[in-house]
């Protein structure tokens, strides 16, 4: 499982605004963006998480559904009142997925064949737990992967839930001319960082960049809705993996909209803070400080990626690297931080390259040496 460290890195004193950085001109022209604006829709009435009667300044406000979820044991069948979008399933005892399937049951009684747990998730590596489309299914059964323990499912909901008003950015939101969807562009909702008793469940820590680690989901391709897709993530890695947010710093759908992902504050770019720091996330386990991960919203073993997906990966990547003032096509040797553990990589690697996995997907993961290219611009 993916474990950052517990004690928070001190926050620089200085607190610069989000807005004027990410504003700021870049080392990639705004111009060449193909990435879309979200578009808010304006609401006069409270906004759901503040309180407050009109959204803050510089915002609009936008209607995301709540996201409605399930939790069951073991193998038993189980209906939801609710259509399932999405179905979380974790264990205990081994990584493997070998044995373990699910079936889907429809809205008139109607059963779905058995399919394999095998192919829900970034990596089982990282705790155990997938994540399965489920098409609006109205409950299921599962088989336990051999000698797995404590079999626990998620169903959930992120599309179909009560309305929550959330207050969004009325500009466009960028990291140095690339656009990207902030947390609240995409409908995150903050309390799901949060202990019952108030205490945020994973403190920001911050440590100096190393490497850039790329990921695919392993979920479906072709998605039609990508944001819902990113809450059900954020849904099972803040809570049911017990990660306290999203694993991830940034997520990239097929189309190309770049989403922001782990919470990082509002004083520095996204995934950093004021002093340029990374916040440790949980994407590749033992080696996640100073490591930071983006995700492809897709499966990539037997297909690349999609043009738009390609393009928008690069341009995020080539300003990352720029700000850290790295080589794109060196080699590393990254040192964990909290423990000193030391593992050699490429400065942009593959999630492969730190734990068994097949992500990002073998077509990817072939594919990151044009990427590195790319970066470089030669």
């Amino acid at each position: 499982m993916s474990v950052p460290p517990t004690s928070p890195a001190h926050r620089a004193k200085t607190r610069v605004a989000r807005r004027s950085l990410i504003g700021a001109a870049g080392a990639v022209a705004a111009g060449a963006v193909i990435t879309p604006t979200v578009m808010a829709t304006t609401n006069d009435s409270k906004t759901a998480d503040t309180g407050s009667e009109d959204a803050k300044a510089g915002t609009t406000t936008e209607t995301f559904p709540k996201t409605r979820s399930e939790a069951a044991t073991g193998e038993a069948a189980v209906a939801t009142a609710f259509p399932i979008g999405y179905l979380g399933v974790r264990w205990g005892g081994t990584d493997e997925t070998t044995g373990g399937a699910v079936r889907l049951r429809d809205t008139d009684g109607g059963q779905g064949a058995w399919r394999s747990l095998g192919d829900g998730g970034c990596s089982v590596a990282n705790g155990g737990c997938v994540l399965l489309v489920a098409d609006q299914a109205a409950g299921y059964e599962l088989k336990a992967p051999d000698g797995a323990t404590g079999l626990r499912s998620l169903a959930l909901d992120t599309q179909h839930g009560p309305g929550r008003k959330v207050p969004v950015p009325s500009d466009p939101t960028r990291v140095r001319g690339v656009r990207y969807l902030s947390r609240a562009a995409w409908g995150a909702d903050e309390s799901l960082r949060f202990k019952a008793d108030g205490s945020e469940n994973s403190p920001t820590a911050f440590y100096p960049f190393q490497t850039i680690t790329v990921h695919h989901t392993a979920m479906a391709n072709d998605d039609p809705d990508p944001a819902a897709t990113v809450r059900a993530i954020y849904q099972l890695h803040a809570v049911t993996n017990d990660w306290g947010d999203i694993g991830y710093h940034f997520l990239i759908d097929e189309e190309g909209r770049i989403y922001e992902g782990r919470y990082s504050g509002d004083d520095g770019l996204p995934a950093h803070d004021a002093e340029g720091k990374v916040v440790t996330g949980f994407h590749v386990g033992g080696f996640n400080s100073g490591n930071l991960g983006i995700a492809l919203l897709g499966t990539f073993t037997e297909r690349g990626p999609k043009e738009a997906a390609r393009q928008a990966l690069t341009r995020l990547v080539k300003v990352l690297v720029r700000h850290h003032g790295v080589d794109p096509q060196a080699r590393v040797t990254y040192t964990n931080p909290v423990n000193g553990t030391q593992k050699e990589v490429a400065e942009i690697s593959g999630h492969r390259d730190w734990m068994a996995t097949e992500c990002p997907g073998e077509v990817m993961y072939q594919e990151l040496d044009r990427l590195r290219t790319a970066v470089a611009g030669r």
